[in-house]
This record gives structure tokens, C-alpha cells and sequence, in this order.
């Protein structure tokens, strides 16, 4: 399966979807860097599906960018003052790579979806969180703390 113009729309508008709101929430994996993972995720896939004829297993492929996305993602966790942080910002470096993978698979629709259904978590917890207490306690009481010292907005 060569690369298509519409695999590589979707990989570009479902990264821009999830970037946008990482963007607006003012953390560092923005519109660039998930429009990136989710169209180079796309173009090895793709690349897999090419190589096919010469007895090479594709699912080897996308296992191999699985591991290297999942070293990305531990390269943006980090901790401070005994505060982990970066955890989310790598889960949705790990799920580009997934809406990628589905993309290079042909599943247009379904990766759009997933990104939506991403990014509806992503604001569906921040909400949540800023509403209740209770979903303040222990580690993320002390990411508000940290956060407020730092000068970032809680």
C-alpha cells in the first residue's frame, strides 16, 4: 500500500486535533510534534505494507516504532521537587503513534474518532479535576502545590 494523500491529511488533521488542545493547555507536545508522530507513525506503516513481498513481517515494523515511541515518551517524563510529571504528555505521544498505526492500516474514520475521543479525555479529566476535590488528593495535590510555586497557572 503506497503512501496516500488522504492517509496523510488524516495523519495531519488527527495530530492537529490533539495538538491543539496540548497546545492551548500550554504544554510542550503541541501541533507540530503530534502532527509529526502521527504522520511519521503513518509513513513506516506504510513502509511496512511495501517491504511485504520481500518475507519481511510488517507487524515487525510496527513493533519496532512502538519501542521507539514508547523512548520518546519516557524522554518527556521527568520529576521535580519528588513531583512525576510528563506522564500524560507521554501518553499522548503513545496514542499518535496508535492513531498512526491505524491510519497506515487504512482506518481513517476510526483514527479520527480516537483522536476526538483523546482529546475528550484530556479536557473531560482537567474539568473533572478542577470540579472535585476529591480528585485533587495525594500526587496531584501536590502537581496544584507545585505548580503554584513554579508560577504556572493550577
Amino acid at each position: 500500500m503506497p503512501l496516500r494523500i488522504e492517509g496523510i491529511v488524516t495523519a495531519i488533521i488527527c495530530g492537529f486535533i490533539i495538538g491543539l488542545e496540548r497546545q492551548l493547555a500550554g504544554k510542550p507536545t503541541g501541533i507540530r510534534t503530534c502532527s509529526l508522530i502521527c504522520l511519521g507513525t503513518y509513513v513506516f506503516v506504510t513502509a511496512s505494507h511495501l517491504i511485504q513481498g520481500n518475507n519481511i513481517d510488517p507487524g515487525r515494523i510496527v513493533g519496532q516504532v512502538i519501542t521507539g515511541i514508547g523512548f520518546i515518551g519516557a524522554g518527556v517524563i521527568l520529576t521535580r521537587q519528588g513531583v512525576v510529571m510528563g506522564i500524560t504528555s507521554a501518553a499522548v505521544i503513545w496514542i499518535l503513534a496508535g492513531v498512526g498505526v491505524l491510519i497506515g492500516f487504512g482506518q481513517y474514520a476510526a483514527s479520527i474518532l480516537l483522536s476526538i475521543i483523546t482529546v475528550a479525555i484530556l479536557i473531560g479529566v482537567n474539568l473533572l479535576e478542577k470540579t472535585f476535590v476529591a480528585l485533587r488528593r495525594g500526587v496531584h495535590a501536590k502537581l496544584v502545590t507545585h505548580k503554584k510555586k513554579d508560577g504556572e497557572d493550577a
